[in-house]
């Protein structure tokens, strides 16, 4: 019995030991970028690096805000995140409700098919899509970034995969009592699935607000690109600005990083849906 225990013990400190190493290969480059915002560009490729800097440039915080229009561009990515994100959990909430407790005819069938569009690369159908809303008259606007990414497979599976851990009973007992399919929806189904609900805002939001090829192929005014389109141009209107450029980056990091910490509580219970049944 005490080498078993002396093993897993062993086993259990080297497995931190190299969790540890992996948050530590992790961090740097987040330390380092944020340590590099604060410097002048000479500073920033001294060797070896000074990571605590005495004299902080908290200028450069400042300077990027009149070199480029990155307010305009912050609105603009604001706009879209929050407006995506909130289409993204009524609509794969409310398709996976239909699909997880209600019966219709070929339901398992189409919902396999939606489900493996995911696997399908975007890169795939990106100019037969650009080409449709160019006909539409929807090309360099935000309304064609709002329709395409309104719908999410993941975001449904996910959704539906918590739904179905809910039992069926609660459902029916609603019906009994005269409750709609609506009403189950909002006043049962909905509450109950908090974490699931997290877990896709934390996935929709970063990869709305982190998009950079979809708002480079849709839009072209200067005035309605996003945030990551404005770094763009911000590396290649000053390429040698590395401080203004880190401190741009980290500019752009502080939501995803709010809207994480917000949720984060969630988070595991809503990832794990579905791994583990009763």
């Amino acid at each position: 019995m005490k080498s078993k225990t002396v093993n897993r013990r062993i086993a259990k400190t080297i497995i931190y030991l190299l969790l540890l190493l992996l948050a530590f290969v992790m961090l740097v480059p987040f330390v380092w970028m944020i340590t590099a915002s604060l410097k002048f560009n000479k500073d920033i490729f001294v060797i070896p690096y000074q990571w605590l800097n005495p004299e902080p440039r908290w200028q450069n915080y400042l300077d990027i805000w009149t070199k480029i229009p990155l307010a305009r561009f912050t609105l603009n990515t604001v706009k879209l995140t929050v407006i995506v994100t909130l289409l993204q959990l009524f609509t794969s909430s409310f398709a996976a409700y239909a699909f997880s407790k209600l019966t219709f005819k070929g339901r398992n069938v189409l919902f396999l098919a939606y489900v493996a569009t995911i696997a399908v690369p975007w890169q795939v159908y990106m100019v037969p899509q650009f080409m449709f809303m160019r006909r539409l008259g929807l090309a360099d606007t935000h309304l064609a970034i709002i329709i395409l990414q309104a719908f999410s497979a993941f975001g449904v599976f996910l959704m539906r995969q918590f739904y179905e851990g809910i039992p069926d009973s609660l459902c029916e007992a609603a019906r009994i009592d005269g409750m709609s399919e609506y009403q189950i929806y909002l006043k049962i189904m909905l509450p109950l699935s908090r974490p699931a609900l997290s877990t896709l805002i934390i996935f929709t939001f970063v990869n709305t607000w982190n998009d950079f090829l979809g708002p480079l192929i849709y839009l072209t005014t200067e005035s309605k690109k996003t945030l990551q389109i404005g770094l763009k141009m911000f590396i290649s209107q000053y390429s040698a600005e590395y401080g203004l450029i880190m401190a741009a980056s980290v500019l752009s990091l502080i939501p995803v990083l709010v809207v994480f910490l917000a949720l984060q509580k969630y988070f595991v219970a809503g990832i794990t849906t579905g791994a583990v049944k009763g």
